[in-house]
């Protein structure tokens, strides 16, 4: 392997190893702090299955922030739900062995990307624009913002612009990272411009806000 193969492949396990070893940390503090308080939002729900709706519509419709703003609503649903098909969409290339047909049916995901770069703009936009907004932002909320939207216009890039690396080695490279059968990896530069910033992100994930991802699930204000 060249050395910059094994840069990445090393980088990879370091960082998702920060990954796992910070969000555990960060579940099992969460998990074991006390809410002895009764704060939830009102109206509050009475039972658990209550609870499991809330959490179930502020998770998946973004409920509250739905009539905080309706346009933060939009930026920020349109981001998320895009996210979500473009991981599916990137499946393909970690799966080990014969991939299943489903994944083979992804190829339509790629447009995701569009709503993508908009939820992302929208969210840099409302940050910069917005006085009340702009004064409560710390530097690493916008480094957050930037890190992602550089990942999305790398990849969208490949995508779209006919600037494609060799998807063999692709496959092969994260192929390689999940069954520990290191392989080479493209060294076009779109492409590493691409990954390691995306590396970068599964680092620093368990330190930055993107927390709010697993946290919202501990909330006494909506599990209660």
């Amino acid at each position: 392997m060249s050395s910059i193969s094994i840069f990445f492949t090393i980088f990879f396990y370091f960082a998702v190893l920060i990954f796992i070893t910070g969000l555990s940390y960060k579940i099992i503090q969460y998990w074991s702090t006390p809410a002895p308080l009764k704060i939830p939002i009102a109206p509050a729900p009475l039972n658990k299955s209550g609870v499991f709706l809330r959490l179930a519509k502020e998770v998946f419709l973004f409920a509250t922030l739905f009539k905080a703003s309706k346009w933060t609503w939009l930026f920020g649903w349109s981001f998320h739900v895009a996210l979500v098909l473009l991981f599916f969409r990137h499946l393909i290339y970690f799966w080990p062995g014969e991939i299943p047909l489903i994944l083979l049916k992804t190829e339509p995901l790629k447009y995701a990307a569009y709503p993508l770069m908009f939820g992302l703009i929208g969210l840099l936009g409302r940050r910069v624009f917005i006085d009340r907004v702009r004064y409560i932002s710390a530097p690493s909320d916008y480094l957050m913002l930037l890190l992602i939207i550089l990942i999305a216009a790398s990849g969208m890039i490949m995508t779209f612009a006919n600037n494609h690396p060799n998807m063999l080695l692709v496959k092969n490279f994260a192929e390689g990272l999940i069954t520990f059968r290191w392989s080479e990896l493209p060294t076009e530069a779109i492409f590493l411009f691409h990954i390691f910033p995306v590396f970068c992100l599964i680092a620093i994930f368990p330190i930055s806000k993107l927390l709010h991802g697993p946290g919202i699930f501990f909330s006494p204000t909506l599990n209660q």
